[in-house]
């Protein structure tokens, strides 16, 4: 039995898990309140645990499916959210960030699903699925946000999750791999500004893995299909809010 089946991950409704998506959707709304309060540099710091602890929760997801059953009606209902809100994220993304020049964060993490079934499933088909997918972020490195690595990172906490011992440091030095081109790094080199980001990056994944497991008493208001509408709405509403201060301004 593997260690994944050994925790309340594999139970159908897990707190730890919605507790570990409330935290990552409160640390990446903090990273873009930076878009209203640009000189609040720590809020960039914080913000450097809501992708690792999104791509948890996507590679807790796949773990829950067996083996082998790949195109269930879950799976291609999970991946036709992922595609969509990644089509529907982009204007407001767009709107609050117009220099960015990688899509927002939704690409990101379809790719590292898809690369993850790949690690779970091991048949012919995810792993070809997995292979293509990882030449395409390759070839979108500098277009996608977290770049290649960053669509590798559902996949190393995947590996974590199945194997547990030894296995953490393989996504905690993934994402500070996927944090290594924010523009402060290349800008000011190894300072203690730079570094503290990448630290905090690094440490993400080793403490949502023990989060998870962790067993919660108390009911923990659950993060269904309205989280998906979080990204953009956030991004709509900070993108509004900075128009109305910018005209009282």
């Amino acid at each position: 039995m593997t260690a994944l089946m050994q925790l309340p991950v594999a139970s159908r409704r897990n707190a730890s898990l919605d507790l570990i998506k409330w935290v990552a959707m409160a640390t990446m709304l903090m990273d873009h309140l930076r878009y209203l309060w640009p000189d609040a540099h720590w809020l960039f710091v914080v913000g450097r645990m809501a992708f690792p602890l999104f791509c948890l929760g996507i590679a807790t997801n796949v773990a829950r499916s067996r083996p082998g059953d790949l195109f269930t009606d879950s799976n291609v209902h999970y991946l036709g959210w992922l595609i969509a809100f990644s089509v529907i994220s982009e204007l407001p993304y767009r709107l609050l960030s117009p220099l960015s020049s990688t899509l927002n964060v939704m690409p990101t993490l379809m790719l590292g699903m898809l690369v993850a079934w790949g690690i779970h499933h091991r048949d012919r088909t995810s792993s070809w699925l997995a292979l293509a997918t990882l030449l395409i972020a390759t070839a979108l490195h500098s277009r996608l946000m977290y770049g290649a690595f960053g669509v590798l990172l559902p996949a190393a906490i995947l590996l974590s999750l199945q194997r547990f011992w030894g296995w953490w440091l393989l996504p905690a030095a993934t994402a500070a791999l996927a944090n290594s081109r924010t523009r402060w790094l290349a800008d000011s080199g190894l300072t203690v500004e730079t570094l503290a980001p990448l630290i905090t990056a690094f440490a993400t994944p080793m403490a949502g893995l023990w989060l998870l497991r962790q067993a919660f008493a108390p009911a923990i208001w659950p993060v269904r299909r309205w989280g998906y509408l979080f990204y953009p709405g956030h991004l709509a509403a900070l993108q509004l809010i900075r128009v109305a201060l910018q005209h009282l301004s």
